[in-house]
């Protein structure tokens, strides 16, 4: 009987993180133990290694997801452990996981079988609290923001154009949509209200971009929270509470470090949705690894069309370094479904489903290498896999000159990624040519069609009429210099969750955008996408339970 991931990790002894911090670089005085297996590393650190060259940058993206399951943070993992294994001095830097795909469909985000982080259950629940920061931060901006309405509203709000919203890190569809301070006047205002998923909240952003104490205060205070009566953004630093929210984050904004299964040091920190935030773990957690490893893998969320363009033309643009190699995960499994298989049928050999879904990895090849950054491919092999759909896959890959690697990491460990890990060394050894997607002088339009042409394949975009008053708006306001974040289904190249592998012919449409000063871009929603996700009729959590002892099952 094949073990779960939960059983493999509670079969590890684990090694005291005092030793996984030394093994890493970092000093005694640079460690804020949380328990016997988890820390904080201080920003001091960042001071000591201020002159250390940074090492190479590996960026882990895949396909589109499927329930198939692609398996990218369990190769991320495994790679880590496989260029660890060949010699190569490497550090790990992952999301950490929200308690919304935790309890509900996804599962948790600590890789899986023996490419796994631990201790697992920890990082896929409470962890050292960091989430749970965010929150409290988030919802002090929204309770000092009503309190000033009901106090004499000296900044002349307007209570019908409040955009910031309350979180919690759950899926709660109940929450999308309220009405709140009813009750009389001693209950506040009266207004319709929502809340967000806590990793869809500005503040994750905004904490997975700073830099520094200082630039996360400054970040805050340019975060737009309303608008008055004549339209005029109100922010945090009107409110003047960046200070506060500072507070509620001066312990999460440092980074935390754990343990793969095979004893090699990862940071963990920060955790954006990638359909509806930008995706990738904290600058500050990505700066740190590069100034103590000679290799540092990294995981951009769902696929390449999201956390990948992201992490390039978003989060790179803070680092500041670009990525050396992008390695895209590709499945068989997910591959025939994007060819037209259905779930059940997926043990079933087809190398016609598999050649029709490649469509949607050479998509995601092609948007990559349009970067200039070279490309790896890692199959993430699977026990239904056939020897005739490898061997098409690998001759389809070789046709078009990408290196591709079959990869065993979730049975094997880091030596089911040593063919990975000598193709990614091999490939960071090349000279690249970065380039950004698209300028940040451009309009607003302009970036979104350049997005959606380019990456997702879009014949051209529509904009609705509210979206179209709020560039207008944005422009006046000189918002129109950021970067565009796009609000889009993981599921699709498209803004349509049923259209699998690489459709053409479709059109994009722009129902709204949202400025997010604070993080440093403008966030497109399109489609349906909602930033409150809701829970499926048989939610994860109906299969998790804990014993007497304290010892979880249940959880994945």
């Amino acid at each position: 009987m094949v073990k779960t991931d939960i059983e493999i990790a509670q079969e590890q002894t684990l090694t005291p993180i005092v030793d996984i911090a030394e093994k890493a670089g970092f000093l005694d005085d640079e460690i804020e133990q949380y328990g016997k297996y988890k820390a904080k590393i201080s920003l001091d650190a960042f001071d000591r290694l201020a002159d250390k060259e940074d090492g190479k940058l590996v960026l882990v993206t895949a396909i589109n997801p499927t329930p198939a399951g692609e398996g990218k943070s369990t190769v991320t993992i495994g790679l880590g452990d496989a260029l660890n294994k060949e010699g190569y001095n490497t550090m790990i830097a992952l999301r950490e996981p929200s308690l919304g795909p935790v309890m509900g469909v996804k599962g948790g985000a600590a890789g899986g079988g023996y490419a796994q982080v631990l201790p697992m259950e920890d990082i896929n629940l409470h962890f050292t609290g960091d989430i749970h920061a965010i929150t409290t931060a988030n919802n002090a901006i929204a309770a000092l923001l009503d309190n000033h309405i009901h106090q004499g509203n000296a900044l002349n709000i307007d209570p019908r154009r409040i955009i910031w919203k309350r979180v919690v890190d759950l899926n709660d569809r109940q929450l999308r949509h309220i009405t709140d301070g009813l009750g009389g006047p001693i209950n506040g205002v009266p207004r319709e209200d929502g809340f967000d998923i806590t990793v869809a909240s500005e503040i994750m952003a905004v904490f997975c971009l700073a830099v520094s104490i200082d630039d996360l205060k400054e970040r805050l205070s340019r975060i737009v929270v309303a608008y008055t009566y004549d339209r005029k953004p109100v922010t945090v630093g009107d409110l003047q509470i960046e200070g506060a929210i500072t507070v509620l984050l001066k312990d999460a904004i440092k980074p935390n470090l754990v343990q793969t299964i095979e004893k090699n040091p990862a940071l963990i920190h920060g955790g954006p949705f990638a359909n509806i935030a930008h995706g990738c773990n904290s600058v500050l957690a990505t700066k740190l690894a590069l100034k103590s490893a000679d290799y540092v893998v990294t995981e951009a969320g769902f696929g390449a069309d999201l956390g990948g363009e992201k992490f390039l033309d978003i989060t790179s643009r803070e680092l500041p370094k670009h990525p050396d190699v992008v390695v895209i995960v590709a499945t068989i499994r997910a591959l025939k479904m994007h060819g037209g298989v259905l779930k059940s049928e997926l043990t079933s050999e087809n190398v016609e489903a598999l050649v029709k879904g490649f469509e949607n990895l050479k998509k995601h090849i092609d948007n990559m290498s349009s970067y200039g950054l070279p490309v790896v491919v890692a199959i993430n092999e699977f026990i239904t896999d056939t020897q005739a759909e490898i061997d098409a896959l690998t001759d389809l890959l070789n046709e078009i000159n990408i290196p591709v690697a079959l990869t065993s990491v979730w049975a094997d460990g880091g030596a089911g990624g040593i063919e990975l890990a000598n193709k990614v060394v091999e490939a960071t050894s090349k000279e690249s040519d970065f380039t950004y997607l698209y300028d940040l002088d451009l309009p607003i339009k302009e970036k979104i069609e350049v997005i959606a042409k380019n990456i997702y394949g879009a014949d051209s975009v529509n904009f609705d009429k509210k979206a179209l008053n709020q560039i207008k708006e944005f422009e006046k306001n000189g918002w129109d210099k950021l970067p565009v974040c796009m609000a889009k289904t993981q599921n699709s190249l498209s803004d349509d969750p049923t259209l699998i592998g690489a459709p053409t012919g479709f059109d994009i449409t722009i129902r709204e955008l949202i400025p997010k000063l604070g993080a440093g871009f403008i966030v497109a929603l399109t489609g349906a996408i909602m930033t409150m996700p809701g829970l499926p009729k048989v939610p994860a959590a109906m299969n998790m339970d804990v014993d007497s002892k304290g010892n979880i099952s249940g959880l994945f």
